[in-house]
């Protein structure tokens, strides 16, 4: 990560500093200082906003690789960042300019008068200034937190509404079972806006449903309606209208199937070609989630050329199971002894997460990452030695790399976006932005 001080690191540092000590989830702080700078979530593109546990990123860059590849301007918003904060907003599909955004920053901070406002709260009303000043035709839009109470949520009339996988994730604020989770994530819907879902577990599945027929919304889910699955190396989707074969996506792991389907059946809403969707099937990135690292000094670090290495941000226990699925089946194909660096922030329970990788022929290398909230790698070794695991400590990354064996491995980083930032900054030649 750089240490080059930019334009907008003040302006952040300032608006830091107001974060309630006590977080509470509402919409009366951003209605106010949006108000104050004229409302921008009124004067937007036509907006797709997109909630879930998991899958959230992967679907809207599938979406937006499918609406540029048919010529749309598309403006995105998601979060965290991985290397640089500008990578939260893209507009007209280029990254946020440093001056610009230091500018929407200040007049945010000037609009806001020194009162309480959480940091995602300041960055969002900064976007929402950015997106209604550059035109577009279209802004996909991700909540950060919930939907609800999500600053997203003061966009009053989304284009389309969608929901990716729902999971166990941040329960202090979304509450501990999956009904009271889904109803959170499920405020996103609007009257008469049309929401898409992902296959979800029945408790969620339900609060979707009850929230839809409540505010009369059309309501399409995965299994009832679309569905999509793979045939050798083919994708083939189904809708009410028609059965397409098309190619499989070109990010790894079979959750992505679930994910490319709901960004076709979004972007064929929205009138977008097959000739696109294909060619946004084919095209699209998305940087540390199931990423293959081949340049770079951790892939150099590897004593065998023949060995894999692989970046992965999912954190939680519907990340950590597809995380798995994906070693099972690179195992079942092509065999090789398999590592897995890890780091994790406190706000994660590492016991359960390693729980997923019990009975795994894995050796564990714990390892530190630059946030104040990750676990010490001694901690997190422990948390992994509960599970049945093999686990040991380094310094960093490459440390860990470097102190594998010369055979052909295969070497998964994962646990904490972070962390995979702090690889990615290591090896910009691998990071497509």
């Amino acid at each position: 990560m750089t240490d080059r001080l930019l334009p907008f690191d003040a302006p952040l540092e300032r608006l830091k500093a107001l974060h309630p000590k006590l977080i509470d989830l509402n919409l009366d702080r951003m209605l106010r200082v949006c108000e104050a700078l004229a409302s921008p979530q009124d004067k937007l593109p036509p907006v797709v906003h997109v909630a879930g546990t998991n899958g959230k990123g992967s679907t809207i860059a599938l979406l937006r690789a499918m609406a540029e590849a048919q010529g749309l301007r598309v403006h995105v918003y998601t979060s965290p960042h991985l290397v640089r904060f500008a990578e939260r907003i893209r507009l007209a599909g280029k990254l946020i300019g440093e001056d610009y955004l230091a500018d929407c920053l200040n007049r945010v901070e000037i609009a806001n008068d020194g009162q309480a406002l959480t940091f995602f709260e300041s960055t969002t009303a900064a976007a929402f200034l950015a997106f209604s000043e550059t035109p577009a035709d279209l802004l996909l839009l991700e909540t950060g937190l919930g939907g609800l109470l999500d600053a997203t949520n003061i966009v009053s009339q989304p284009k389309l509404t969608l929901i990716t996988p729902i999971d166990y994730d941040h329960q202090a604020f979304l509450g501990n079972d999956l009904k009271t989770i889904a109803s959170q994530k499920a405020g996103i819907f609007k009257r008469g806006v049309p929401a898409l879902s992902a296959r979800q577990p029945e408790e969620a599945s339900q609060a979707l449903e009850r929230q839809a027929l409540k505010l009369g919304v059309s309501l399409t889910s995965m299994g009832q309606g679309i569905d999509a699955w793979r045939e050798g190396d083919r994708l083939i989707f189904q809708d009410e209208d028609a059965l397409y074969d098309l190619p499989l996506p070109v990010l790894a792991g079979e959750h992505q199937i679930e994910n490319a389907a709901l960004a076709i059946k979004a972007t064929l809403m929205l009138g977008v070609t097959l000739d696109a969707i294909e060619t946004g099937l084919t095209t699209v990135q998305w940087p540390g989630r199931l990423q293959a690292l081949k340049a770079g000094p951790l892939f150099e670090g590897l004593k065998n050329r023949a060995s894999e290495l692989w970046l992965d941000g999912g954190h939680n226990p519907h990340a950590a199971r597809a995380l798995h699925d994906f070693i099972d089946r690179r195992q079942a194909r092509d065999p090789k002894p398999l590592h897995l660096i890890c780091g994790l922030i406190n706000t994660k329970d590492a016991t359960e997460f390693f729980g997923h990788f019990a009975g795994l022929e894995a050796q564990i290398t714990c390892v530190p990452f630059s946030s104040d909230a990750a676990i010490a790698p001694a901690e997190l070794a422990k948390a992994a030695q509960s599970k049945g695991l093999t686990a040991v400590i380094a310094a960093s990354p490459l440390e860990a790399i470097q102190a594998l064996p010369h055979t052909p491995l295969r070497v998964l980083i994962c646990g904490s976006l972070y962390l995979v930032g702090d690889c990615l900054a290591l090896s910009p030649e691998t990071y497509p932005v």
